[in-house]
């Protein structure tokens, strides 16, 4: 594609990186606009076009500072870079001495960050620290490790040449996952069928083909279901199932226990209802099963994630038109698993990875199981798709730090993460954070978390960065990110933190880069053309797709085929067999099913509650509750509510909606309020936020990932008598 006189910028303000043009005025972003090409002018949301209001924001974070009060006393002294850098430096080897490397902990996300390049990896396995943490560990990142034990890699979906199309959960809309929510628009005025699994009648169950409205928390249920219906009706694709896959005598016995009437009993959803849609779904012409965050976060993810894999599998759905599409490495751009050097960090530290022994589906010991196959197949053994294969397990690692068992993690690292509000069990990950020695953040505003910090590091923003985008080998191509104008002075990417940082290690051999140039020429050294020579030529490359490439050589996994019995969950001593695990029950105390995480689509996670023109469109946190239980608890629209659980409460306003199903409640994710800054605790992190409410006590606990069940879980709601105090006119007006 041959680029015109126009600035591109990949858009990190949510994951879904649409490409956006950028215009500057007197050396300001001045706004973001569609995109010249008709084709992708469709992708761009609020969030977006709101761009310049984040990237030129007055509370926008421009110097280095340096704790001087208590750790949350939000009381800082404005220093250098290069003092920040020094210290934080001293500090972390006089730790990594005292304590070992593994002492080190760091989250982030790299959908954030975005021109980390995998440097964080590479400084943690050169020092030894294999205690890496992402919200990607629940959200698409754990996804992908799941799915490589079935077929080896995390493919995605083909929605606009697709003629069906299934949602569990999930639910696009044209200002949040905007270029899925075009795509299954374009596949639909193609003739294809869409089903909705949603307790709620969302969005995009209004206008789907079925909607079956399962009990929240129960999609490996649904699924098993399914298969007892293309099993026993054999609907499969016979040949494929004969030839490229194992287990399939032992998975038809394990659905067999899963008749339609055990099915209809566990979702709620009626047994003929169940039926339809596995047919619709089984005899399509191609059919997807987009990835979707509700599956991810459940008390059976791991089997409900496999047994997604393994409907597309016995349907002949993979790596075909329509289908989902197993990309690989891009042969043109030295992908981020290479750059990471996980082969550097020794087995004994791996060992050490907290979580593993536990939890290990998508850390070093589950992973590393599939190398040798990867590289088969791929040609490197270690394939970091999405980020999110190789990590440490959050839960476990907030554990250690608040306990100092198994081992001190006393050095904690934050990068573009509001990580207090981002994992479960908030209560748990603050106690974790005030008994560390040393606490980094590098953000573009004063969150939550960098409160807590001993150094918060200002961060730039797309606008201010070169990049190509490649998607963290999960989708095919590359995406051109133009730098728009100058970044503040003081402020650094995390590209030039982890370089920064590791000279200052004596790693200057791993990290000869000068450049985020310099980098991005090294990545595409494969094409033989530099950063410049692709911007002047691209706007976005993407390689023809090869389909059934499987035919070659095989799957990545252990037999060198599908895998619906696994053989490696079967080694790590799981059953190798999906399953449906029964999540906490209801009671009288706490009647109702809650289910967290859900996006509204002014925020991307905790972000942007500062930015007025977003807030504006959404004041105040709201939960959604069907008219039969409001009426029930005497409870009208734009109440204030308490919904509380074992583990804690939110404080937020009521909607009372029809859309929702009986007996469950929906809660927004990631409210804070930064204008309650000095007169709240944390700028008010734990009056409304999700991240309180669910715990990860094991019974809460997906066995494989250690993954809470937030799909699901018994609470209470209590109307207030008044507003809480404290609050602003515009979120008790909102």
């Amino acid at each position: 594609m041959a680029k015109n006189e126009q600035i591109y910028s990949v858009c990190t303000i949510c994951d879904i990186g649409c490409q956006l043009r950028a215009e500057t005025e007197d050396g300001k972003l001045k706004r973001m606009i569609a995109h010249d090409n008709p084709a992708l002018a469709r992708n761009v949301c609020y969030k977006g076009t709101a761009a310049a209001h984040v990237h030129n924001h007055a509370d926008r974070l421009t110097k280095p500072l340096k704790r001087v009060g208590e750790r949350g006393d939000d009381q800082w002294e404005e220093i250098s870079y290069e003092q920040a850098m020094d210290e934080i430096a001293q500090r972390l080897k006089t730790l990594v001495a005292k304590y070992g490397p593994e002492t080190l902990a760091v989250s982030t996300s790299g959908w954030n960050t975005q021109t980390t390049h995998s440097l964080d990896r590479r400084f943690m396995n050169a020092l030894g620290s294999p205690n890496y943490i992402s919200g990607v560990s629940l959200c698409a990142g754990n996804t992908a490790a799941v799915n490589k034990f079935t077929y080896g890699w995390f493919p995605f979906a083909d929605i606009p040449n697709s003629k069906c199309i299934v949602l569990f959960g999930h639910n696009p809309r044209k200002h949040s996952w905007t270029p899925i929510f075009n795509m299954i628009n374009q596949a639909r005025a193609n003739g294809a069928k869409v089903i909705v699994l949603d307790p709620r009648v969302s969005e995009q169950a209004e206008v789907a083909d079925m909607h079956l409205s399962l009990r929240s928390g129960t999609d490996a249920a649904m699924m098993l279901g399914w298969l007892h219906v293309i099993i026993n009706e054999e609907l499969y694709d016979k040949d494929f199932v004969a030839e490229y896959t194992t287990g399939f005598e032992e998975l038809r016995a394990r659905v067999d226990e899963y008749p339609l009437d055990r099915v209809e009993e566990i979702t709620g959803v009626p047994a003929d209802l169940i039926a339809e849609a596995a047919r619709l779904y089984a005899t399509a012409e191609s059919a997807c099963i987009p990835w979707t965050p509700i599956t991810d976060m459940q008390i059976s993810s791991t089997s409900a994630i496999r047994l997604q894999s393994i409907l597309r599998a016995l349907t002949g759905n993979i790596d075909v038109p329509g289908g989902e599409i197993l990309g690989g490495f891009d042969p043109n751009y030295i992908p981020e698993s290479k750059i990471g050097n996980h082969e550097m960090l020794s087995v004994e530290q791996k060992a050490k990875q907290l979580g593993s022994d536990t939890h290990p589906a998508y850390t070093y010991r589950a992973q590393e199981m599939l190398s040798e196959h990867t590289e088969r197949v791929y040609g490197y053994q270690y394939a970091d798709i999405v980020m999110g294969c190789y990590m440490a397990n959050p839960s476990s690692t907030f554990k250690a730090m608040a306990t100092e068992k198994p081992y001190p993690v006393k050095a904690f690292f934050v990068l573009g993460n509001n990580a207090l509000m981002s994992y479960p069990n908030q209560h748990q990950i603050l106690e974790g954070m005030l008994n560390q020695e040393l606490i980094v953040a590098h953000e573009i505003f004063m969150t939550p978390t960098a409160m807590l910090a001993d150094y918060v590091l200002p961060g730039d923003v797309f606008s201010e960065r070169n990049h190509i985008s490649d998607y963290w080998n999960w989708k095919l191509g590359m995406t051109l990110s133009q730098k728009a104008v100058e970044p503040p002075p003081e402020a650094s990417s995390t590209f030039e933190f982890w370089r920064d940082l590791g000279h200052r290690f004596g790693f200057e051999e791993l990290f000869p880069w000068e450049t985020i140039e310099d980098m991005l020429d090294y990545r595409l050294s494969p094409s033989g053309r530099t950063f410049a020579e692709f911007a002047d030529a691209n706007y976005m490359y993407i390689n023809p797709p090869k389909y059934r490439k499987y035919r070659e050589k095989g799957f990545a996994t252990p037999s060198g085929k599908v895998e619906l019995k696994s053989s490696v969950l079967e080694e790590l001593g799981f059953d190798p067999l999906p399953y449906y695990r029964e999540g906490p029950a209801v009671s009288d105390e706490y009647p109702y099913n809650v289910f967290t995480g859900v996006r509204e689509d002014a925020f991307f996670q905790t972000g942007q509650r500062q930015v007025k023109v977003l807030r504006d469109r959404m004041p105040s946190p709201k939960l959604f509750m069907h008219p039969i239980d409001a009426a029930r608890e005497n409870i009208a629209d734009h109440d204030w509510v308490k919904l509380q659980t074992a583990t804690g409460e939110v404080t937020a306003k009521v909607l009372v909606k029809e859309s929702m199903k009986e007996g469950h409640i929906r809660v927004p994710h990631g409210w804070w309020y930064p204008e309650m800054r000095g007169d709240a605790k944390l700028a008010g992190a734990f009056i409304s936020s999700d991240a309180v409410l669910c715990p990860d006590d094991p019974e809460f606990l997906d066995y494989e990932q250690g993954i809470p069940h937030f799909k699901g879980f018994p609470g209470r709601i209590v109307k207030l008598a008044e507003p809480p105090a404290g609050m602003s006119e515009q979120v008790l007006a909102g």
